[in-house]
């Protein structure tokens, strides 16, 4: 089926996405600058609410082993989802379609293991990251 396009990204490249969007958002046809598929480890995408109403502000939690999916390959529009493995969300930015849905060619373990390298490489760099924002965070003792 279709292969993994997605690129991890950091917290303030997703900021960029998220701001690109918004101040294009009353625009007749938005030309966003930053296409593809992307994915940012280790947050989720939240609303504020306020009064009963939502408040057309988004902001990003920090929460552990969540994974925000942004796909803005038709450069017009950022389509983004909140989702609690890389693998669901790999399967979303490839088919559009959430594991639980049935009505694709190719279900969401088919996808899994057909895909299964690709996914595995990713989730070695997401490690790799990972390993070295703890050695940044290591404290020095001081005497």
């Amino acid at each position: 089926m279709s292969e993994v396009r997605a690129n991890l990204i950091t917290l303030d490249e997703a900021r960029a996405l998220l701001k690109e969007s918004k101040s294009q958002k009353d625009e007749f046809i938005p030309k966003l600058a930053t296409t593809g598929q992307y994915i940012l480890p280790d947050y989720r995408l939240t609303r504020k609410r306020e009064a009963f109403k939502i408040r057309k502000h988004i902001f990003l939690k920090r929460q552990y082993k969540s994974y925000v999916a942004f796909d803005s390959e038709n450069g017009q529009t950022l389509w983004m989802h909140n989702f609690s493995s890389l693998s669901q969300a790999l399967f979303w930015l490839a088919t559009g379609l959430k594991p639980g849905d049935s009505d694709s060619s190719m279900s969401f373990k088919d996808w899994m293991d057909h895909n299964q390298d690709q996914i595995d490489e990713l989730k070695n760099e997401l490690r790799d990251l990972h390993k070295a924002h703890a050695k940044k965070k290591v404290p020095t003792k001081k005497h």
